[in-house]
């Protein structure tokens, strides 16, 4: 109790700060589009590298985000990057997308939208799935790849999303989105706003549906989002009411598909699958995932004066959803029932359908007050969030049903976690502008606490308390307007994920589940011309006890994870663009990585013979040198932009991604081969009406972009288990695009 009055009392006062500075410091009128200017970049700046900033980054603009296929979700859309390799379970670029960067996965990026953190505060995961349209009603992105900036929320230990939302027009608008392709994919998007009135009310909106049946079986989709919002600009005052909707109801796909059957049916999927009374073999028609997630913000910023500036920040999320599963041959013990007798016959196991089910509440706030004079600004932040998350299991059927309660809840467990973060940060230039000097320092306090029961009856009554103290700094210098260098050193921390602290309390080890650290260094060379821009830059990403995949997952998809004492991520990313005529222009980027284990212990789970499966304390496995899994050490694109007509325009991108451990043994059977895939579109506008055509796979490629392995060993001596599922992407595929806007 006294931990949730603290960080209810942390947001209120944040709330308070807010309403009494709307009461006192209204101000008349004066230059509406400088302040307008002034007072959005304050939002920005907050988390959001500079052009002096020492950090790897790349952005990308509405123009850009505004290309994009209907079918494309975020990290579908931001795989062009460099160091990024982005997937679809489903085979294409709806449904369950999940991007990595620099082998990092979605746990190691930090996700945020104006400054609010949009990753899951358990899972720390971003379920792309959820928040579907989201690149159809953002401003611009930027990508910040290695520790970057200091942010609120969990760690980024790989990279960081940094996302604003559309602002508000100064004439009103309306446009409409049709969209359809391969596998009876449809899209429908509506957008309208009314522009900044004399009074400084403006409200905008959009609205997105997309439906497909997916590549592989059971990869539908039915997914809505929406946005609107509701400014004010008035002299030095600023504020915005956001709401973003999320619905979405899927088929299950994270099993991913066994090898034997990559050949023989590569859009096999075996979610729901059982066999009837008659041997036949048959599939469970509601095998879903639904998920309802709604955000609500309330965004104020004051310009004092032309030197300093207060942004304020409220958010409320509310998450409602949960998995449904055909489950043949289980056990009632499982589900905390006796035997079942039916027409004078005794049960022990039974073909049932279960929901495990979760409902949450995330409040956060954050305030940044910056101050900033000719050639350098500081910025201080501070930030809290509380999350209260409850996870519940309800058995809806059985077959054989004697005395089942309706909905037989056999789970149910809580997880409460509070975040308190502070940040100051400061960044100048001097010689001349020549130099520019950054210095970043973060406190960041967790306290995490499980209670209740898992699913399979283990008691998670624990409470973790994490310090993590966040120190960041480093230089850029300019030789002259076109090119620049730039040095940086970053410690980065990170608490372990529910998934990861269930996993160790259930093998009896709950204290032995760390959090990580890392040592990110970035040096970098930035030169830029009118017609050639190139990059370079060296990572060194030492880390400590980081938390890595052991190819395992859990039940409802989860990558399990185990500390390693010592790992590192070191690399070289080139990229390059150049405008060779003013119709042609060539695009490309090169990651080069070496992901390695430096030595560890990899836990193996045991059980007694493979009848039972009862289970033992977990068998060891030691590793040196070992390569670190899906991480491939090569990733490149290179792209031709053709624009014959200042209307009309032709993209042809080629896409590589390296071989792939999907264990961290190195064991070659265990690896999925380097792939190439080739894509292409074409944009034409013509007044108010846009046409545009997405063609991807060109050579109709068929390659697995991901994979997971599961081994467990038996005191009996019998040969170890291993089962595994594969990812493959769809063949050859078109999405066309009609798009009006008056």
């Amino acid at each position: 109790m006294k931990k949730t009055l603290i960080s209810a009392a942390c947001l209120l006062l944040c709330a308070l700060s807010t309403a009494q500075q709307l009461a006192h410091n209204i101000v008349p009128d004066s230059d509406e589009s400088h302040k307008h200017y002034t007072i959005d970049s304050t939002i920005v700046t907050a988390s959001r590298a500079q052009s002096g900033t020492p950090v790897t980054s790349t952005e990308i603009k509405r123009e850009e985000l505004s290309k994009a296929g209907t079918m494309t979700s975020l990290p579908m859309l931001l795989s062009l990057q460099p160091s990024v390799v982005a997937t679809n379970e489903g085979g294409t670029g709806l449904g369950y997308s999940k991007m990595r960067v620099r082998g990092s996965d979605a746990t190691r990026i930090n996700v945020n939208i104006n400054g609010i953190t949009l990753n899951d505060a358990e899972s720390q995961v971003v379920f792309w799935v959820n928040i579907p349209g989201i690149a159809g009603f953002l401003e611009s992105v930027q990508l910040q790849r290695g520790a970057g900036t200091s942010v609120n929320g969990s760690g980024a230990f790989g990279a960081t999303l940094n996302m604003s939302t559309l602002g508000a027009t100064e004439k009103p608008y309306a446009t409409i989105e049709l969209s359809g392709g391969s596998w009876l994919t449809g899209s429908a998007t509506l957008g309208a706003g009314t522009g900044r009135g004399k009074s400084g009310l403006s409200f905008d909106m959009r609205y997105s549906y997309n439906t497909t049946e997916g590549y592989i079986r059971n990869a539908f989709a039915r997914l809505h989002s929406a946005y609107a919002t509701l400014g004010w600009l008035r002299g030095s005052n600023s504020v915005k009411l956001n709401w973003i909707l999320g619905k979405q109801r899927s088929g299950i796909t994270w099993e991913g598909a066994p090898a034997d059957m990559l050949e023989r049916d590569r859009r096999y999927n075996p979610a729901g699958e059982y066999t009837d009374d008659s041997g036949n073999v048959r599939y469970y028609d509601n095998e879903i995932d639904n998920y309802l997630q709604n955000y609500l913000q309330a965004i104020w910023v004051h310009q004092f004066n032309p030197h300093l500036s207060l942004s304020t920040t409220l958010n409320y999320t509310r998450g409602d959803g949960y998995y449904e599963n055909y489950k043949a041959g289980k056990k009632y013990s499982d589900y905390g029932l006796q035997e079942q007798t039916v027409g004078g016959v005794r049960y022990k196991r039974s073909d049932v359908i279960v929901r495990q089910q979760m409902g949450n509440n995330s409040f956060a706030a954050t305030a940044n007050l910056k101050y900033s004079g000719e050639g350098f600004f500081l910025l201080g932040n501070l930030s809290c969030s509380l999350y209260d998350g409850d996870h519940y299991g309800n058995l809806i059927w059985a077959k054989y049903n004697e005395n089942i309660p309706e909905d037989w809840k056999w789970y149910l467990n809580r997880g409460l976690k509070r975040d308190i973060s502070g940040f100051v940060r400061g960044e100048g230039a001097m010689i001349g502008g020549r130099l520019h000097l950054y210095g970043d320092i973060q406190y960041r306090n967790v306290d995490y606490t499980l209670s209740g029961i898992d699913k399979d009856f283990v008691a998670l009554d624990k409470d973790f308390v994490y310090n993590f103290f966040n120190p960041k700094g480093g230089f850029s210098w300019n030789f002259n307007r076109r090119s620049a260098a730039y040095a940086s050193l970053a410690v980065a921390h990170k608490e372990p994920s529910r998934s990861d602290i269930k996993e160790a309390i259930k093998a009896g080890e709950g204290e032995r589940i760390l959090p990580e650290r890392m040592l990110d260094w970035e040096f970098g060379y930035n030169y830029t011309s009118p017609v050639f821009a190139f990059s370079a830059n060296i990572y060194l990403m030492e880390y400590r006890n980081q938390l890595l995949e052991t190819g395992k997952i859990s039940e409802t998809g989860y990558r399990i994870k185990e500390n390693v004492e010592r790992s590192y991520r070191r690399g070289v990313e080139l990229s390059a663009g150049w405008q060779a005529l003013h119709w042609l222009r060539f695009d490309a980027n090169l990651a080069l990585s070496r992901n390695r284990i430096k030595e560890c212990n990899l836990w193996v789970d045991r059980y007694d013979n493979p009848d039972e499966w009862n289970p033992l304390p977990q068998a060891v496995q030691h590793i040196e040198n070992g390569e670190i899994l899906m991480s491939p050490p090569i990733v490149g694109m290179v792209m031709v932009t053709w624009t014959p007509l200042d209307k009309l325009s032709f993209s042809l991108r080629g896409k590589y991604v390296g071989k792939q451990y999907y264990d961290n043994t190195s064991c070659e059977e265990r690896s999925l081969p380097a792939y190439t895939v080739f894509s292409a579109d074409a944009h034409y506008t013509w007044k108010n009406i846009g046409i545009s055509i997405y063609l991807d796979n060109l050579l109709n490629r068929k390659y697995v972009a991901d994979a997971w392995v599961y081994r467990a060993s038996f005191a009996d001596g019998s040969a170890d288990y291993i089962e595994a599922g594969f990812f493959p992407q769809a063949g050859f595929n078109f999405m066309v695009k009609l798009e009006y806007k008056f």
